[in-house]
């Protein structure tokens, strides 16, 4: 009866004075009566003629913005053991009729710590603005993504008495130009690592950046190389100790912070796979296998082809690894010029500068759009307790933290965050941590 004179203010009075309601009461479509015996509005409804009991046809009406309302939404959302908003819902219209009650059902649903923690669900901060290295022109293979796949099944020899051991893919993928450079490796060792990169960097320039994930392999690789640069920096010239390479690794458990050397191993495997099978293949042969897919993946289109009748190309990643050598340096620009009065050298570089003129133009419109995440709904602070995300157990099992650092964007989104534990503090990608209700949800 409080409940219903705090927000049926009006109709109460009336309708306990036998008095008819305004039209423009939200209450009208329900019929709602007076019910004297026990001082309360009920609804009146159109089931005065079935066979249900009377608290059926005629329940309490009660206001969903009331905190009596929400406590009898939570206790009847315990009691049926987590029940979801329409069955909770059809509940509470058992004895009870909560105006915009489908809302609150939702809302309760919603807020519940225990459900929250078994949907699992985690932030989806906005996708981030493309990096430098991945827009400005330069050479190619001057920024480069590393990453392993595998294993391999080999034969050690040819003949009787050959014995199957495994080897690996590393693969090398420029950020500008997507092109893929393949290398044959023996084990998941550092120094196996190092010396596939000295293989690359030999073939291909040395890198001014190389990303990759935490193998333990990187990283022991970048800590063994960088305190190699800084030993042997003073007897080295002022410009070879500027060319030393930088070493980044994204966040743990964050594969879509390497998106394109993901997709760079996918697109290898749907190759190497399908030529393969299950036959067993010599170290060699494996070798010429992954260079013939290499020259594949780097014809194939960045853009759509050109609107042209003419124009029978489309742009590739090869194109950007031909016409200069390791330390070729910039040429000047010769779109103006005519061909007659280029040489080879000069007709050759007017072509190479009339690919790069077409990336700039058409393959840099295409990284336009953003394919998902488009809004950011992340709504994350300092303080806000979560849940870490593991694949290998459930929801009710993942470890819970508090934040306790955020990384923002240079667009001002935060997609990294300090999440501290029992087991000490952790860097995880919001894609990776599923908030818990706050007391202000709570509350609401």
């Amino acid at each position: 009866m409080l409940s219903q004179k705090q927000t049926f203010t009006s109709e109460f009075d009336k309708l306990s004075n036998s008095k008819p309601l305004s039209p423009k009461s939200n209450i009208l479509s329900l019929s709602p009566f007076f019910d004297h015996q026990a001082n309360l509005i009920r609804v009146g409804g159109r089931l005065s003629s079935s066979e249900y009991k009377f608290e059926k046809k005629h329940p309490i009406l009660l206001n969903s913005t009331h905190h009596v309302t929400k406590l009898l939404f939570e206790r009847e959302h315990v009691r049926s053991l987590h029940a979801g908003p329409q069955l909770l819902l059809s509940i509470i219209r058992e004895s009870v009729w909560p105006v915009n009650g489908r809302k609150l059902a939702r809302r309760v649903v919603k807020n519940c710590v225990t459900c929250t923690r078994l949907r699992g669900q985690t932030y989806n901060p906005k996708m981030a603005d493309l990096p430098a290295n991945r827009v400005n022109v330069d050479f190619p293979f001057r920024s480069v993504g590393v990453d392993y796949a595998g294993p391999f099944f080999i034969l050690n020899r040819k003949g009787r008495g050959a014995r199957v051991v495994k080897c690996y893919l590393c693969l090398f993928v420029c950020l500008r130009f997507k092109c893929i450079h393949l290398e044959v490796v023996s084990d998941l060792t550092k120094d196996a690592y190092i010396m596939t990169l000295r293989r690359f960097v030999a073939r291909r320039g040395k890198p001014t950046e190389i990303f990759s994930d935490n193998g333990k392999n990187f990283v022991a690789a970048a800590k063994e190389l960088n305190s190699i640069l800084k030993a042997n920096q003073e007897p080295l010239s002022e410009f070879a100790a500027q060319e030393g390479i930088k070493f980044s690794f994204i966040p743990a458990y964050a594969p879509h912070f390497g998106g394109i050397w993901e997709a760079g191993v996918k697109s290898a495997k749907y190759h190497i796979k399908r030529v393969m099978g299950n036959t067993h293949l010599t170290f060699e042969e494996l070798s010429t296998l992954f260079a013939q897919v290499e020259a594949i993946l780097n014809s194939r289109p960045l853009c759509p082809m050109s609107s042209s009748p003419n124009d029978f190309l489309s742009l590739s990643p090869g194109h950007f690894l031909i016409g200069r050598p390791l330390n070729a340096l910039p040429a000047p620009s010769l779109d103006d010029a005519k061909e007659s009065s280029l040489d080879r050298y000069g007709r050759l570089e007017q072509i190479r500068q009339h690919f790069w003129k077409r990336w700039q133009k058409e393959y840099i419109s295409e990284m336009q759009l953003r394919t998902k995440w488009k809004v950011d709904k992340s709504k994350i602070n300092i303080g806000d307790l979560v849940l870490l995300q593991e694949d290998n157990s459930p929801p009710l099992c993942w470890r819970m933290g508090r934040i306790v650092r955020l990384f923002h964007g240079t667009d001002g989104v935060c997609r990294v965050a300090d999440v501290e534990t029992t087991r000490g503090c952790v860097r995880r990608p919001l894609v990776r941590l599923c908030p818990l209700p706050t007391s202000e949800d709570l509350q609401a």
